[in-house]
């Protein structure tokens, strides 16, 4: 009988022992699957923010694009007009010598001049005559070479993809981000060198850029306007990115795309 008895007692203790070790079990799985989730949840809300900031910086880039051409269609065509306008009545009136004539004409051929030459930088800027002609490569070699006439670097290009293979869209894009990083390295880097290179990875396309200027230490850094920018038109392209920099060990970007 007492047999029995203990036999009971070690029965009724190893089915608590099972059935603690099972709610602690339990009790495991789900905190470590609700840590899980809100690990997941708190991911994607980054990613969600980061997608809503670079949204927000491509809406702030084409507004600032939009205030400058208005800026620039205001002051350097429009009030220009408006004088070879004033310029032109003012042929209207009676009893103007020969001097005056030749005076007020040379005035208004003289603003006619400016004014189709800032009508032709605003179209450069929109978009430059030679990518639209001649395609990617060309309005590369060309920002290049008007980079170069500064005098701040020296530019070293290569470049082994048919470009022409790409959409309209990816080649503009890849030129804007080519544009944004030599106004970085002009403004901030103090560089000597640039070096810029288009190759084949595999099935995608690697975009290399590097400078040997200032660099700066990204875990201080908070991303300017320029990167923000840079990073939004690589996210148009579905691209990806990777920086290498630090203090005085230069600047080096990867896109793959």
């Amino acid at each position: 009988m007492k047999t029995e008895t203990e036999i009971i007692r070690v029965f009724t203790y190893t089915f608590l022992a099972f059935m603690a070790m099972a709610f602690v079990l339990i009790l495991f799985f789900y905190y470590s699957r609700k840590k899980i989730i809100k690990h997941e949840v708190d991911k994607k809300n980054l990613e969600i923010q980061h997608q809503k900031e670079m949204i927000e910086a491509m809406i702030t880039t084409q507004e600032n694009e939009r205030e400058r051409i208005a800026r620039d269609l205001h002051d350097e065509i429009s009030s220009k007009l408006n004088v070879v306008s004033l310029n032109s009545h003012l042929l209207k009136t009676p009893n103007l010598s020969s001097n005056e004539i030749a005076e007020i004409t040379e005035n208004i051929a003289d603003l006619t001049s400016k004014v189709l030459e800032s009508s032709r930088r605003i179209a450069h800027d929109l978009f430059p005559p030679v990518f639209e002609k001649f395609g990617l490569e060309a309005g590369i070699e060309e920002l290049i070479e008007e980079t170069k006439s500064t005098g701040k670097f020296q530019i070293y290009f290569q470049n082994t993809i048919d470009f022409s293979q790409l959409s309209n869209e990816i080649q503009l894009s890849i030129f804007r981000i080519l544009q944004e990083l030599f106004n970085n390295t002009l403004k901030y880097a103090n560089a000597s060198k640039v070096q810029i290179s288009f190759h084949h990875l595999n099935e995608k396309k690697q975009f290399l850029y590097e400078d040997n200027g200032v660099g700066f230490e990204r875990s201080n850094h908070t991303k300017g306007m320029g990167l923000i920018n840079i990073e939004s038109r690589i996210g148009v392209i579905q691209g990806k990115f990777s920086i290498e920099t630090n203090i005085n060990q230069g600047f080096k970007i990867e896109i793959i795309f």
